[in-house]
């Protein structure tokens, strides 16, 4: 095994396996391996066009009984932080979403025992009423799993349910590192890879499509990238033969220091993202679309992602408190700003709604 052989397969626009894939994370350059990110992003998208989202992140509860060893944004129910927005709060969010263009409303909280399924049916079923626009982009696999669990119900009939209600796509957060071994270290109480999996599976067959991350940059090791990368492409290999749902984006971050129970560990570095972001887009020959993280990489390395196999540079981000409540800063720059952020990347910049059709391009 060498990189000109592999680099030669995917010049020849061939799926390299596993185990090429570890070789080329371990054994190539960050350039010459962005180079070949690039390639594969400019034969999936010639007309050199990068995309944004207009959305909110509205995370509706920090009550979590997770207690992920990442996260500094969960509390316990009786914490005189804990709180649950109640529904004119949230309506009034996205009246301030809507004012901004917006059309995407994500929302991703905590695992709250207190929230029934009725809950987010009602709420769903409120905002369709009175937002018929917005594209309903919310819960977590985990969310949906803890839902299934205190309902006694199986994970298809609630998803079905909250289907029927509004809810329309789901993000892909919760995978953290699809490998139960990094699972059972850092997110023990969470979904394992299995369920993780079936539940975005489960989307797809109802014809919801789902979206995929990866936070990196902490206790793994490369051969779990790949194990992660490999459960993707092949879960998408047979939604896309169905003809239903299937992913539409894959979106890899990195872990955030600040008030975590892995504050120990080194910070993951700039380098070893773009390594990351361009093996995703080599590897994951099924995917369209590949989004750069400007929130956890800053505004200047996000686009500096769009050259290493990216092509949208992820979302305007009104809101976000899971990440900022590490103490790191997120920039929220208003359309009109991202466009120009991506033109002077070098690209074409471009609105897009939550299925990644685009709505509006930019002079």
């Amino acid at each position: 095994m060498n990189i000109k052989k592999i680099s030669e397969k995917i010049l020849r626009k061939e799926r390299i396996s596993v185990e090429e894939g570890l070789y080329l994370f371990e054994n190539t350059d960050l350039l010459t391996l962005g180079k070949l990110a690039d390639y594969v992003r400019r034969v999936k998208h010639p007309d050199n066009i990068a995309t944004f989202v207009v959305d909110r992140n509205v995370n509706y509860t920090n009550v979590c009984v997770a207690n992920c060893h990442f996260c500094a944004f969960q509390t316990k129910k009786n914490s005189p932080n804990a709180y649950t927005l109640d529904f004119d709060e949230i309506f009034k969010r996205i009246e301030e979403l809507i004012k901004w263009g917006g059309t995407t409303l994500l929302m991703q909280g905590g695992l709250n025992p207190d929230l029934r399924l009725d809950f987010y049916v009602n709420l769903f079923k409120e905002i369709k009423d009175r937002y018929p626009q917005i594209q309903i982009h919310s819960l977590s696999a985990s969310e949906i799993y803890y839902i299934s669990k205190i309902e006694n119900l199986e994970i298809g009939e609630v998803l079905k349910i909250l289907n029927n209600a509004g809810l329309d796509s789901l993000p892909g957060g919760g995978a953290e590192i699809l490998s139960d071994e990094v699972r059972n270290q850092i997110s023990r109480n969470k979904v394992t890879t299995e369920i993780w999996l079936t539940i975005h599976r489960e989307a797809h067959k109802l014809g919801m499509t789902t979206t995929a991350t990866m936070m990196c940059g902490h206790i793994e090791k490369p051969e779990h990238i790949l194990e992660h990368l490999k459960h993707i492409r092949d879960l998408q290999d047979i939604s896309l033969k169905e003809g239903k749902g299937h992913f539409t984006a894959f979106i890899p971050w990195t872990f955030q220091k600040g008030g975590t129970k892995l504050d120990h560990l080194p910070e993951p570095t700039t380098v070893y993202y773009l390594r990351v972001l361009a093996l995703s887009r080599i590897f994951l020959d099924n995917f369209k679309n590949i989004q750069s993280s400007h929130v956890t990489q800053t505004m200047k390395v996000g686009p500096v992602g769009l050259h290493f196999g990216a092509n949208d540079l992820g979302s305007t981000m009104i809101e976000e408190n899971v990440v900022t409540s590490t103490g790191w800063k997120v920039s929220a720059p208003k359309p009109e700003k991202m466009a120009d952020i991506i033109r002077k990347a070098g690209f074409k910049p471009a609105q897009r709604d939550t299925y990644y059709n685009i709505i509006r391009f930019f002079n």
